[in-house]
């Protein structure tokens, strides 16, 4: 075990026994021998920096035999409650057959379009993903993840401008609860990397899966667009929607105490359109809908669909950006879980400009922006729990839109 790791449990076993500071208010953690003055957001700050420093990420804490959850992971009880209980014979976030839009594409459209203004999410099967890509794709997700460290760290990076990175929370530095997830990230399109640039482990299942999601993208954006009124290539061409592609390529480990911690922060996403593959063993994605949590349970062979926000400001609030999050199963002390989302959004430096269509008689929601300002404002305040449209949004909403934007 490094001496990063150790530091970090030590400090854990402190702070949760309440022993950090002396009556004096000095900090006592290190030895006898020395002492020194320390706020508990210095030492939360030495700690994610120890973490950070490792660059191994959760999985590394699990390979050290971590037998408890280090502080820094912790989050308050109110933001772990469980999701409501639901009528399973009426799914919340409904499931689309996509080719029955071979036969019936107005049926396909409306319920695409009930789909995306109402709970922001839905399932789709028949999607031309072959179900043994998405199950490889799965299985280089975790060869990546479960080889040693030292296989890991050359992608191990913060540089937002790099076409691969490897990370454990992108917001680490931002958030007051680090989530238990460790993050690949590769930006396929519009300019991929090199192959050479991929890891190994998963390179050639991420450049066929990748290609698979784009080519889904385009029918994607083509029901999306009729559901607002507008011409079928006008969101995926027109406006750009399909102009860029990240995969991200999440790994949760086994976590020995999952009631103490999250596998992501309540959030919603920096796309236009997220295509998620998920764990099928696993679950734990969960939405927010009427201010309860909502379970989306793994439907075989089916990929999640969510609008993300910068759809949502394209779309002047017609589809909805929703809250989402990641819990831990009680399975989780035992097994990981893993998922691939695929972003579809510019580039982090693009400056191509997007605002709110208006093809109906409500007024602009949101100013203009370009995709490298609200990215920028996305990822430097982190999954704090606030939307990061607010800081576009022209006009606040009234008392009664919050009412009814919630009950949705």
């Amino acid at each position: 075990m490094t001496c990063y790791f150790k530091k970090l449990l030590l400090t854990t076993y402190f702070y949760e026994r309440g022993d950090i500071f002396n009556k004096s208010g000095i900090c006592s953690i290190d030895s006898a021998h020395h002492s020194c003055a320390h706020t508990d957001m210095d030492i939360r700050l030495r700690d994610l920096h120890a973490f950070d420093d490792t660059k191994a990420g959760v999985k590394g804490l699990v390979d050290a035999g971590v037998t408890t959850v280090p502080a820094i992971f912790h989050h308050p009880p109110d933001q772990l409650s469980l999701a409501d209980d639901v009528d399973a014979a009426t799914p919340v976030v409904p499931v689309i057959d996509l080719s029955l839009a071979d036969d019936d594409r107005d049926k396909v459209v409306a319920l695409v379009k009930a789909a995306a203004e109402t709970v922001g999410f839905f399932q789709m099967v028949n999607h031309g993903v072959p179900g043994e890509l998405m199950d490889e794709m799965l299985a280089a997700v975790r060869r990546f993840n479960e080889q040693p460290a030292e296989a890991k760290r050359p992608y191990f990076t913060r540089d937002f401008s790099r076409k691969v990175m490897f990370n454990s929370n992108f917001d680490l530095f931002q958030t007051q609860a680090a989530s238990w997830r460790d993050t690949l990230f590769m930006e396929m399109a519009p300019e991929g990397p090199a192959p050479e640039e991929l890891p190994e482990a998963c390179r050639a299942a991420v450049v066929e899966y990748a290609a698979a999601v784009r080519r889904m993208g385009e029918p994607l954006f083509e029901l999306l667009s009729e559901a607002l009124g507008l011409p079928s290539a006008h969101l995926g061409r027109d406006v750009g929607c399909l102009d860029g592609l990240t995969i991200l390529a999440h790994y949760y480990p086994a976590c020995p105490e999952p009631h103490k911690t999250m596998g992501t922060n309540r959030h919603s996403d920096p796309s236009f359109l997220t295509v998620l593959l998920q764990d099928s063993a696993m679950g734990g994605l969960q939405v927010l809908l009427q201010n309860r949590w909502v379970d989306v349970p793994p439907v075989a062979g089916a990929l999640v669909v969510n609008i993300g926000d910068l759809l949502q400001l394209v779309s002047n609030d017609r589809l909805r950006s929703v809250e989402h999050r990641v819990v831990l199963a009680s399975a989780s002390r035992s097994s990981s879980r893993l998922s691939v989302a695929g972003f579809f959004r510019p580039h982090n430096a693009s400056t191509r400009a997007y605002g709110p269509i208006t093809n109906d008689a409500r007024s602009p929601a949101y100013r203009i922006t370009t995709a490298s300002e609200y990215l920028a404002h996305y990822n430097g305040k982190g999954l704090d729990g606030r939307s990061a449209l607010d800081h576009f949004r022209l006009r606040p909403l009234s008392p009664l839109q919050q009412i009814d934007s919630v009950s949705k």
